[in-house]
């Protein structure tokens, strides 16, 4: 299984906005930076976020600023914000039928990971943004 990269962008984008906020202009091309990505893809991802409803983005270079608390930002948010969750478990369409791993390979799989998905989204809502800043400012110190 391999999941994009648009997810751990998206939280390190989240990180630095609540990490300098109140210290300078949290722009695109400083983000850029500490990302070490092009612009355009944070500011794409930051458009994301923004439709979700966790940051506030001036225009031009204004900054970006959460819209909620730390303590209220899951990685299960995040997550909504940017991935696509039907491809979490990309399934092939067509197996063949007339082999008998390819007849029941729905049969034997779509159950289990329906249950692997849920207790992953369950997982991801028990991370806040305020806990990987705790790490953080631990990791830092």
């Amino acid at each position: 299984m391999q999941f994009s990269f648009r997810m751990p962008v998206a939280v390190h984008i989240l990180l630095c906005v609540a990490s300098f906020q109140d210290e300078l202009k949290v722009t695109s091309n400083f983000l850029a930076g500490s990302v070490n990505v092009h612009p355009v893809i944070i500011r794409k991802t930051m458009g994301q976020l923004k439709a979700a409803g966790l940051v506030d983005v001036a225009a031009g270079v204004g900054g970006a600023r959460l819209s909620r608390s730390p303590e209220e930002i899951t990685l299960l948010d995040v997550f909504h914000a940017v991935e696509e969750e039907e491809d979490l478990f990309h399934f092939h369409e067509n197996p063949n039928p007339a082999c008998p791993v390819g007849r029941n390979i729905h049969a034997l799989l779509d159950n289990r990971l329906q249950t692997i998905r849920g207790h992953m989204m369950k997982d991801l809502e028990a991370i806040t943004l305020q806990s990987l800043l705790d790490d953080l400012k631990a990791k830092t110190t």
